[in-house]
């Protein structure tokens, strides 16, 4: 999918935004939801300039802004062919080589992030088996990563989840 599909339930769903950032609510936005969020602040979704996509375990590197406000992981886990410019007022807190922008805020409670940290064991492998033909594209990982790599690097990501939705929710959340 893309949060530039002419589906109506992608335009509503994208329409809808203004209610969190009008009430000021917390707002999360994961992959698509991120670019819905973009395209709503008026930024630009849009494939890489050289048809590269991250599916995968990439490496994140914060911003200055991003390590002020909490430790980030090294890798993350991805799987998309779009990423976005970032909006006007938003700040940038995490980045990677081959889609810079990964991670940001828009005002005090709205978040986007490109990366996949709530993906559990089961939906991974669903990625994977079902996302199979993507692994031939320019920047993709053969599968047998994408289950290697959580070995190694999911804990970490989700050590970070937890302590992210904390500081967006402000209060524990259960793991």
């Amino acid at each position: 999918m893309s949060a530039n599909d002419e589906d109506d339930f992608v335009r509503r769903e994208t329409d809808w935004l203004s209610v969190p950032l009008k009430e000021n609510r917390p707002f999360l936005g994961i992959c698509l939801g991120a670019q819905m969020l973009v395209n709503h602040l008026g930024g630009k979704v849009e494939g890489h300039g050289e048809g590269l996509v991250e599916i995968g375990w990439y490496p994140l590197k914060a911003t200055e802004a991003g390590k002020s406000l909490m430790h980030w992981p090294e890798m993350v886990y991805q799987f998309h062919r779009e990423g976005f410019s970032l909006p006007s007022g938003a700040t940038l807190l995490a980045t990677s080589e081959t889609y810079p922008n990964q991670a940001f805020r828009y005002g005090e409670n709205a978040w986007g992030i490109q990366f996949h940290a709530e993906l559990t064991r089961v939906m991974m492998h669903r990625w994977v088996v079902r996302g199979a033909h993507r692994f031939e594209l320019p920047g993709a990982q053969p599968g047998r990563d994408h289950l290697g790599g959580r070995m190694i690097w999911d804990m970490h990501l989700k050590r970070w989840l937890m302590e992210f939705l904390q500081t967006i929710f402000g209060k524990p959340v259960q793991g």
